[in-house]
């Protein structure tokens, strides 16, 4: 009688067995956890790629075969937290790492090196850019310009001439509006895409990694939607007001206040914003500027 009893253990233990083969098919063929899709904005310089250990492979003689199980003994011990562990998420490709900084919405105030960058912004002008072009190329110095996009389409022929002559593109907004950033993400957007259109027009292909909020009226939503499409926002270290025309002041004081400005606050790894556009005196002011700056700092342009 003992054959009756050994088919029924059979039966039963083959019964069990494929109750397991259906509970790993249902855990090995779940939903994919997708990855977040919020960007990461500026992460900091000493992020490293996540530390979170891989699953360790299973030995050769337990490894589940790709093609269909071939029988009940060959079904993987799998917990469902193994089968639907998410991988962990990677930065998006358009955000710059390790360009956070302590200017408003993280936005940046240094360059992070030892070297000085001259930014200048609202242009192109059709007078006072050719001018500072000039200059810069006389002196051999880079700069860094933040330039609208309405002048730019305007001006299509000074952008190709300014990243021609090996300046760095920075977007400005189409229309220096000064709320932009309280704007939703969509118009924030809109719009920094429709600048970078507008100089891509002019210069097929050009880089622009930078952007930087009219009036550094910077929001958490501007400077996300900006990293989102590429850019690091920058702020400043340095203001001379350039832009700041008191009742009274003539062009001497004025030039010579950007001047006094700059010297006295200045220091290794600052930006400094100053204007090109409609400000015949800064450019006047840069004249003397730039050689006193050159001989005890390093002169760049954002990279």
């Amino acid at each position: 009688m003992r054959t009756p009893k050994v088919f029924l253990v059979g039966l039963f233990v083959a019964g069990l067995a494929g109750c397991g083969t259906a509970t790993a098919g249902e855990i090995s063929s779940g939903a994919r956890v997708p990855a977040s899709e919020s960007p990461s904005i500026e992460p900091s310089p000493s992020a490293e790629p996540s530390e979170e250990p891989t699953e360790p492979s299973a030995e050769p003689s337990e490894e589940p075969s790709e093609e269909p199980s071939a029988g009940p003994t060959e079904t993987p011990d799998v917990t469902p937290s193994e089968s639907v562990r998410p991988t962990p998420a990677t930065p998006a490709p358009s955000v710059r790492p390790g360009r956070r900084g302590d200017g408003p919405a993280e936005s940046l105030r240094k360059t992070g090196k030892a070297g000085v960058a001259l930014t200048f912004d609202d242009g192109p002008d059709p007078v006072q850019t050719p001018r500072l072009l000039d200059l810069l190329a006389e002196q051999h110095v880079k700069a860094t310009f933040c330039v609208v996009g309405e002048n730019v389409a305007a001006h299509p022929d000074l952008v190709r001439r300014i990243v021609d002559e090996g300046h760095t593109l920075c977007n400005h907004t189409w229309r220096h509006s000064l709320t932009l950033g309280k704007e939703r993400p969509e118009v924030i957007r809109a719009d920094l895409e429709r600048t970078n259109d507008a100089i891509r027009q002019a210069v097929p292909g050009a880089e622009i990694k930078y952007m930087r909020a009219p009036g550094g009226n910077f929001t958490k939503p501007f400077v996300s939607v900006a990293a989102e499409l590429g850019m690091t926002s920058i702020y400043w270290q340095v203001d001379p007001r350039d832009w700041d025309h008191p009742a009274g002041e003539t062009g001497e004081q004025h030039v010579a206040k950007i001047v006094d400005t700059v010297r006295q606050q200045v220091s290794k790894g600052a930006i400094v914003l100053s204007h090109d556009y409609q400000q015949p005196d800064t450019i006047t002011a840069y004249e003397q500027l730039i050689p006193w700056l050159k001989a005890r700092y390093r002169l760049i342009a954002l990279r």
